[in-house]
């Protein structure tokens, strides 16, 4: 098991050995700095557990280690250590973020025992914000819905993953549903109580984006007032998951794929390199092979990525979980809605979301759900409101609704004939010239079902 480890700042050298000695011999791991700012220049490097530091230093005090190592580490407990007439900035101290302080000369075990409360409460925040990833994860998992052979197989598949450590790649068209697959992949594994952090990399432009994933010291550019940990650090022991990795910029796809292979992060502007343990899952609509093949992507950073592929059908391949996911986007849309009058869909309606083609996938059938129940004034969805609601130009393929309900040459031939002369209000005149046959025919048929 890691030692705590603590970093001691006393600009009396002494002072700050015969702590750090006490603590060596207590279990943890000290390290000394004899001033403000090699203190923080070694937390830069080497970050501590638990900081103890001098109130009153030359130069660099011990407020400026307070608001240094906070930058870095807005986690990380602060003690003091002051003279009973600092107390008053010590407490001014604690105002602004310092876990505790003592009055010298102080007790080495009363040192002890505050590092050991600081450390407790930290693992308690962390384990809080654990608890609230993972139930998150959870309820995502439990969002993958449907019953098609695509999808058990894709259940099937993801349980499999989720127990390897190698990364994966998530492929599918927009709007399947593949970051709710990188968090099932997260929660049914052995990471499941780590962080999961997710980054849209398309999303950002390249020199905010590489801050973002490897994180910038102070000052390493325009507008870097504070030090940023960086998403990979952000995600230590969990996992990273990085949509439309398609889109990265090359620059940061060496960069990434160095993070990969050694496991190293250093961030912008910075020295100093730290290790992380981090599994990632990339995922992406476009087709990396081809952007191998036109230069737009690394080929060895693709086979990094490419370990376990997690292929995600798109929702026309799986039509039959259609009213599944509706049933589920109403009742979840009218828990936003609850004055709506929408309860359902009539049975030509559902037909034609089973037909439609989807090109946004799962999203664009929420998204639909979704204004329909806003739009609603009357408690059955009809035809004509799905085709109003998803747009001009979107009509589905007519004898793909034919396809989802067979029907034979007869039945189909009178309920065609049935809507035309709907259409033209019963007029078997304007009919017959609309399905190119004589008036007659229209007659004659009509006798003969009486």
């Amino acid at each position: 098991m890691r030692k705590v480890r603590v970093l001691v700042v006393d600009d009396v050298v002494d002072m700050a050995e015969t702590v750090a000695m006490d603590l060596d011999a207590a279990g943890y791991e000290a390290a000394v700095a004899d001033s403000g700012t090699s203190a923080v220049a070694l937390f830069q490097k080497d970050p501590a557990d638990v900081v103890v530091t001098d109130l009153r230093m030359k130069n660099v005090d011990g407020l400026d280690v307070l608001e240094g190592v906070k930058r870095i580490d807005p986690e990380v407990p602060v003690l003091l250590m002051t003279a009973f007439g600092g107390v008053e900035s010590a407490v001014e101290a604690m105002r602004r973020g310092a876990f505790h302080y003592l009055t010298k000369p102080f007790e080495l075990h009363a040192l002890r025992a505050l590092i050991e409360r600081a450390c407790r409460e930290r693992v308690l925040v962390r384990e809080n914000a654990l608890l609230r990833r993972t139930l998150r994860a959870n309820l995502a998992e439990r969002q993958i819905l449907g019953a098609s052979p695509a999808m058990q197989q894709l259940r099937a598949l993801v349980e499999r993953v989720a127990s390897a450590a190698s990364p994966a790649l998530i492929s599918g068209e927009t709007g399947t549903g593949k970051e709710l697959v990188a968090l099932a992949i997260h929660a049914d594994g052995p990471r499941a109580d780590r962080p999961f952090v997710a980054l849209n990399c398309a999303a950002l432009p390249e020199h905010l984006l590489e801050s973002e994933l490897f994180g910038h010291a102070r000052g390493a550019f325009t507008g870097a007032a504070q030090a940023r940990r960086g998403l990979f650090v952000e995600a230590e022991g969990g996992t990273l998951f990085l949509d439309e990795v398609g889109d990265l910029p090359q620059p940061l796809q060496g960069k990434l794929l160095r993070v990969l292979q050694s496991g190293e992060v250093r961030p912008v502007g910075s020295e100093a390199v730290r290790t992380v343990d981090v599994r990632c899952i990339a995922a992406t609509h476009k087709d990396l092979g081809q952007l191998v093949d036109k230069g737009l992507f690394r080929e060895d950073l693709f086979f990094r990525l490419d370990v376990l592929r997690v292929p995600v059908p798109a929702l026309h391949e799986r039509s039959e979980d259609i009213p599944l996911l509706v049933e589920h986007f109403l009742r979840r849309s009218l828990d936003r809605s609850p004055r709506s009058v929408l309860h359902g869909f009539e049975p030509e309606a559902l037909d034609y979301l089973l037909a439609h083609r989807w090109p946004g996938n799962v999203r664009q059938l929420e998204n639909l759900v979704e204004r329909l129940v806003v739009t609603a004034q009357a408690p059955l969805a009809r035809l004509a409101d799905v085709r109003q609601a998803l747009g001009p130009g979107r009509d589905s393929d007519p004898l793909s609704v034919l396809v989802q309900k067979p029907l034979t040459l007869s039945e189909l031939s009178d309920r065609y004939i049935a809507a035309i002369l709907q259409k033209v209000d019963g007029s078997k005149q304007k009919a017959a010239e609309i399905l190119g046959v004589d008036p007659s025919t229209l007659y004659r048929r009509e006798k003969t079902r009486e």
